[in-house]
């Protein structure tokens, strides 16, 4: 990750001549913040670490920041089924977001599992799972259409050959 003050500097450079420079702004926006959603989602919920109090009603709601001005905010209602949203903030400005929706449909269905799987997302698509993952009986798949500022997914576990669990997922950059 570049240096604490990095965004900060690039941003307030180009601040004067934002017509030519807004494209190079967004893009190295675009960069920092996919970096730092990988480790965000790698400290939250699939880590079970830095929960915070619920920002909503019954929400369950964890919160990551670093030392460079973004912040990560995922926060969900319900259990077995269940819609939530994930997003990030640069100096307090919202950058991008994600909004899923998901269901436990079946027996045997493994929250430790799911919360392996996420720990595993992938660089290139850093939205939820890799495309497929297994461990034992369990078989985890997600499709995404799209790309960083705009897209749309479906994942699902399989336990041996039974769906056990569904969840979509879409969103994108915020400007």
């Amino acid at each position: 990750m570049p240096g604490t003050d990095t965004p900060r500097l690039f941003l307030g450079a180009f601040s004067k001549n934002k017509k030519v420079c807004g494209g190079l702004i967004y893009l190295l926006t675009k960069v920092i913040t996919y970096q730092f959603l990988l480790v965000a989602k790698k400290n939250t919920y699939a880590a079970a670490n830095n929960k915070v109090d619920s920002c909503r009603m019954n929400s369950h709601d964890y919160r990551y920041q670093d030392k460079n001005g973004f912040t990560y905010l995922d926060s969900y209602l319900g259990g077995e089924c269940f819609v939530g949203e994930e997003v990030v903030w640069l100096y307090e400005n919202p950058v991008w977001s994600m909004n899923y929706v998901g269901r436990v449909i079946g027996e045997n269905f493994s929250g430790d599992f799911l919360k392996e799987v996420l720990m595993q997302v992938p660089a290139e698509l850093p939205f939820r799972g890799s495309e497929i993952y297994t461990k034992g009986d369990y078989h985890y798949h997600c499709k995404v259409d799209g790309e960083f500022v705009w897209f749309q997914g479906y994942e699902e576990i399989f336990y041996m050959d039974e769906k056990i669990y569904e969840c979509y997922f879409h969103g994108g950059a915020i400007r």
